[in-house]
């Protein structure tokens, strides 16, 4: 059969199964209805609720403003599928293009769409992160779960890690009037995802609505009482904190595990692809059957050096779920690449903060309008010679502008003249990001890939 004749076949006939019933996995299955797929559509999610949406669940949800269970995402085309939810992928052959379920069950496919996301980190020792009172908070039920307890009033809350997600925690907590600690590993918050630069404003900005902030700080051990209730917590340079509540904001683990031995190329860091979101196999073979989108995905990006890509961005998931479904439907010709610059957002403290490009690829920073002082700025992140990412605060309106710049891999510094004059004779600053090789909470952009503009690496015979 030609390729052409397969395809119409297989837009009438095939068996298109998704594994991830979250953002990426429903936006993908829309993809395909809307092109004019008409078989058969399996999603599968090992939770029990359909599609939600998660960043309300650290902002609004937790402020008591709306119920987790009304987070549902809206459905902008009619899907047609059969939902197996609350039932966990376990197993891939993909010799028998089948997936395995816990429930013993399993599915076959034509193509298939892997969009398993991550989960939280949790608490690395299990008798304490089982106590009462210590949380994680990825999932509808994670949410609606730490809504109960900050309505209740806790004396204090401690928060592990200064992430977007763990500031945004805190800055929920205070806006409830809640007592609140902050321990973060790092120099400062969000540290790995905006560099120390940035992360300095983020620390005054907690410190200044109340946060009791700890940096350069470790937790070493959670105590609960007799009744297996949370008490305290050590931390690193020997101090307690009395808590009874502990939200655990240690970053991402992806949901890779069930893939083991399947022969795809997947592993802790996501599932390697090609720029359409094709997987590869452990051989480094690109696959025609199998997909990859959304926070799972590990992809290059032609922008940002060929670098691979492992996003945990809203905005990524939905386009990489949009070039995965049409690619699955179309020629090799008529492929197209994911190319979307990353952006992301979070609101803590009354601030709007946005970003657009890969800032944690930036060796420097140039504070480009307004100024750190009012916390009310942009700045702009260069990395070899070009600009590779831009950051604002309550400025966002400037963002649009410097994605187009770096959509055309426009010279850093920036060229012309900047309009704000508080900013005249400003010179780029170390943009001051953590050693990569020290963990850091909440990264939203994770660089796992070969640059081919570094040339450090040496070879030498054996002996």
């Amino acid at each position: 059969m030609s390729a052409d004749g397969f395809l119409e076949r297989f837009r009438r006939e095939g068996r298109v199964v998704v594994v991830g019933a979250s953002l990426a996995g429903l936006r993908a299955a829309e993809t395909l209805r809307e092109k004019g797929f008409a078989g058969s559509l399996t999603l599968i999610g090992d939770e029990p609720h359909e599609p939600y949406d998660r960043p309300p669940l650290s902002k609004t949800v937790l402020l008591g403003r709306a119920a987790a269970e009304r987070t549902a995402l809206p459905r902008l085309a009619e899907v047609d599928a059969t939902w197996r939810l609350g039932v966990a992928a376990t197993g891939l052959d993909m010799a028998g293009r089948r997936v395995r379920l816990a429930d013993g069950d399993e599915v076959p496919y034509d193509r298939l769409l892997i969009a398993t996301g991550v989960r939280a980190r949790p608490w690395p020792r299990e008798a304490e992160a089982e106590l009462d009172g210590v949380f994680v908070l990825r999932t509808r039920d994670d949410g609606a779960a730490l809504a109960r307890r900050l309505a209740a009033g806790p004396k204090r809350v401690l928060v592990i890690g200064a992430g977007f997600t763990g500031s945004e925690i805190a800055a929920a907590c205070r806006e409830r009037g809640l007592a609140v600690t902050v321990a973060e590993r790092g120099a400062s918050p969000l540290v790995g995802a905006l560099g120390g630069v940035v992360g300095s404003v983020a620390a005054e900005l907690q410190r200044r609505h109340g946060v009791d902030l700890r940096c350069g700080m470790m937790v070493t051990a959670l105590e609960g009482d007799a009744s297996g209730r949370v008490r305290a917590a050590r931390l690193s340079d020997g101090s307690t904190v009395e808590t009874d509540v502990v939200v655990v904001s240690l970053g991402a683990t992806r949901n890779t595990e069930w893939l083991a031995g399947s022969g795809l190329g997947a592993g802790p860091r996501g599932i390697a692809c090609d720029a359409g979101c094709r997987a590869f196999d452990i051989r480094g073979i690109v696959t025609d059957d199998v997909f990859a989108a959304g926070d799972v995905a590990r992809c290059p990006h032609p922008l940002f050096g060929y670098q691979f890509l492992s996003l945990e961005h809203w905005g990524n998931a939905v386009s990489q779920a949009r070039v995965a479904a049409h690619n699955m439907l179309s020629e090799s010709t008529d492929r197209i690449p994911h190319m979307e610059v990353p952006a992301f957002w979070s609101s803590q403290f009354g601030v709007n903060i946005k970003s657009v490009g890969v800032p944690s690829l930036g060796t420097e920073i140039l504070i480009v309008q307004g100024s750190l002082e009012e916390r009310r700025f942009v700045g702009v992140y260069g990395y070899q010679g070009r600009i590779i990412g831009a950051v604002s605060f309550d400025q966002a309106r400037w963002l649009p502008f410097y994605q187009r710049l770096i959509e055309t891999t426009a010279p850093f510094p920036p060229e012309f003249a900047t309009v704000d004059r508080r900013s005249e004779g400003r010179r780029p600053l170390d943009a001051d990001f953590p050693d990569p090789s020290v963990p850091t909470h909440g990264p939203t952009v994770t660089l796992s890939g070969y640059s081919p503009a570094d040339r450090r690496l040496t070879f030498t015979p054996a002996h």
